[in-house]
């Protein structure tokens, strides 16, 4: 098999497994409400930054992806 339907079929499984943790882990944690997260409120703005959630997932995404290409070798 090529390594592309590799690539995709271990995309695909990677996406399936996160679909499924964001929706039984939300209930559970809050990944958009890190203590890292920057929200600052005015009388008619809101401004939202998610960076400590950035990067978690940055890091988790990070850790998959290093996993995966040492089993597509």
């Amino acid at each position: 098999m090529n390594s592309m339907p590799k690539l995709l079929i271990g995309l695909g499984i990677l996406f399936i497994v996160i679909g499924l943790l964001w929706q039984v882990g939300g209930k559970f944690f809050s990944l958009g409400k890190l203590p890292g997260d920057i929200l600052i409120k005015r009388e008619n703005m809101t401004f939202y930054f998610p960076l400590a959630t950035s990067i978690v997932i940055s890091i988790v995404l990070s850790v998959i992806l290093f996993v995966i290409s040492r089993f597509m070798r």
